[in-house]
Formats: structure tokens, sequence, C-alpha cells
């Protein structure tokens, strides 16, 4: 039957705005233990930034245009397999994190590369087998997140995206990588992403508790004491020397 999550109201959504010093409204739906998709937040369609991270959400219903003023969407750290069509639809997006979550590259919207205002997209820790070529017309591209997956290439599409400034491929099963080939002049990067172990999928809670419990046992190795350096002969005269001492200071 699944897991049943929180349900939210419209009342609640309204106290999770909160307005930013430049005037942005954003809704913060994090951590809230959602499942499916709260069809009241459609009635606050007119906000400019969206976080759903951190949650349990399986998919994203195609009303997700109604957002059409949305610019920051978080959808990072949630079970979603596939994402739909409408997001592309939303052409004033500058932010798209969808981490940590079960996307393959089948289940991309072909559209994607329709967000012609993306700055900063993040597909990392999902199931991707390659990128999108498409992905190349993402021109205004800054920052693009893909580590964690099970890509083998980049395109050259996107690796020559005219202002893309950080490209982080780290963990990715590259045959016999030069990063540099990879990521010509781009700055290859490597970001640090804070997630609870319970947002994480079970193969990489694994690979994390196994990686800290071999730092573990490093520290706990007690190292082997240096022997001391002998230096008696340096500190006793030698035998002629000790019973000539004024002999040999004369000389």
């Amino acid at each position: 039957k699944g897991q049943k999550g929180k349900k939210i109201t419209l009342k609640t959504a309204k106290n999770c705005i909160c307005i930013c010093f430049d005037g942005r409204r954003h809704l913060d739906l994090s951590k809230m233990g959602i499942t499916t998709f709260p069809k009241c937040i459609l009635k606050l369609a007119d906000v400019d930034e969206l976080d759903l991270s951190r949650n349990m959400l399986k998919n994203i219903p195609n009303s997700i245009q109604k957002f059409q003023k949305l610019r920051w969407l978080d959808l990072h750290s949630n079970q979603l397999e596939e994402l739909p069509e409408a997001i592309c639809t939303l052409q004033n997006l500058f932010y798209l994190n969808v981490c940590n979550n079960k996307l393959t590259t089948k289940n991309l919207p072909e559209g994607l590369n329709l967000l012609k205002n993306l700055r900063i997209l993040n597909l990392g820790l999902n199931r991707l087998e390659h990128i999108p070529t498409s992905l190349g017309d993402l021109t205004e591209l800054t920052e693009l997140g893909i580590f964690d997956n099970a890509l083998t290439t980049i395109p050259s599409s996107v690796k020559n995206l005219p202002k893309l400034k950080k490209l982080n491929a780290a963990r990715n099963p590259f045959p016999d990588l030069n990063q540099e080939e990879h990521a010509d002049s781009t700055e290859l990067t490597e970001t640090l992403h804070l997630v609870q172990e319970r947002d994480l999928c079970l193969s990489y809670l694994k690979k994390c508790q196994d990686e800290r419990n071999q730092v573990k046992q490093l520290k706990n190795v007690t190292p082997s004491p240096s022997k001391k350096p002998d230096f008696s002969l340096l500190l006793t005269p030698n035998s002629p020397a000790k019973g000539n001492q004024e002999e040999w200071r004369i000389r």
C-alpha cells in the first residue's frame, strides 16, 4: 500500500510561505513527510520558489505547469522515478535540483532543453546511464551536477556549454578517464550535499557506512613506536681519545 504521508492543508502551506528580502515568495514544504504532491498548493501557484525536498514523493503531476512564475524548484532527496514533461513549460526556472532520486535517462523529460533560463541543474545521485546531448541547448547553464550516476561519457555539447563554470561528475564509471579530457576548460568541482541518512537509498547508505567504518579503522590503528636514534658514539669518546684527553685537545 505504501507509506502514508502527512497531509498538507492550504492553511499549513500558507504558513510555510516566507517573503525574502528582495520580495520573492518562498514556499518551503521540505522535510514534511509528504508522499503525494499536495493539490492544495496549486492555489499558491504565484510563488517564486518551491521547496519539496527531503520528502517521499514518487511523482510530480503535470499540474506543476501552473507555477509559471517559478524560478527556483528543489525536489532533491525524494523517491522520484520520472519527471513530468510539464516541468519544461516553466520557462522562468533558473534553478532545478532533482538530486538523490531514482531518475533514469529514459524518464527525464525530452523537453528539458527548453528551459532556456536555467543556470543551475543538479542531476546527481540518480541512475542516469547517459546525458542527453540536447542539454547542450541550455546555453545559460553555469553549474551542472551529474555525480554518482552510471555515466561512461559526457557529450561534447554539454562539456562545451559557453557559460558552464562548474561541472561535478565525480564517482561515475568513466573508462580510464582523464578528467581534463571530459572537462576541458570547465572547472571540475566536488560539492558537499548534506542529507539525512533516512533520505539515502539503501545501496548508497551502505557505501557511506562502509567508508565511515574504514576511516574509523584507520583512526584506531596504534602506530608502532619509532626506534630512538643511538648517539652513544657521539657522547662517549673512543678509547684512544678517552685516555689522552689533554693531548687530543692540544692537537
